[in-house]
């Protein structure tokens, strides 16, 4: 898939209130700090689409971009460490899983890991929640750039094998560096996929 054009909609925290069109919608949500702003820049091959920070927990809202004037890319807030008060976590909690719940435009999620470290409860516990709503998604690696292919190769295969623990079968997974641009193609084609499939249902 190329990307013609990528603009920023609208920010809220209200589900009923995100765009009332029926297109395909993508949501990419993660713990704070896993990266996902640089992702979402270098799959649109925009610097500063979305907002990129050295302090986590930068996006608080629900974030819809316009791509391809086709298909809706979401933008959510970060899960886990964020620098903002526990009862803002519990509004921030509330409208991600209002989200997920409610918003029968989203055809697939991609959950964000950091390839870099060990499988994290909050990232298993989020992905199980998702699964137990029967909500699409997929696992996105993060960061791949950050370790040597041997490395990298049994960091991917280490979390596999813990989610295999209590999952039948893992979910689709990409394997990506915003740094170099390692699985944009396979994660833009894979929306395409979906999106062709969409148009003829």
């Amino acid at each position: 898939m190329q990307i013609k054009s990528a603009e920023f909609i609208m920010s809220n925290s209200i589900v009923a209130k995100c765009p009332p069109s029926r297109i395909p919608e993508y949501a990419f949500i993660g713990r704070s700090n896993v990266g996902k702003s640089s992702l979402i820049n270098m799959l649109m091959q925009r610097k500063s689409l979305a907002k990129t920070s050295g302090r986590p927990g930068k996006t608080q809202l629900i974030n819809h971009f316009l791509i391809n004037k086709n298909w809706h890319l979401v933008d959510l807030p970060g899960y886990g460490y964020a620098r903002v008060s526990k009862s803002s976590k519990k509004v921030f909690q509330k409208f991600i899983t209002d989200y997920f719940l409610k918003r029968e435009q989203l055809l697939c999620a991609f959950v964000l890991i950091d390839v870099r470290h060990e499988p994290q409860p909050i990232d298993l516990q989020f992905m199980e929640w998702m699964g137990e709503k029967q909500i699409p998604f997929n696992i996105i690696f993060t960061k791949a750039d950050k370790l040597k292919p041997k490395a990298l190769e049994r960091h991917v295969e280490l979390y596999l094998k813990k989610m295999l623990e209590t999952w039948e079968e893992v979910p689709p997974y990409f394997v990506t560096s915003s740094a170099d641009g390692t699985g944009r193609e396979e994660v833009l084609n894979y929306i395409g996929e979906i999106n062709e499939s969409f148009a003829y249902s």
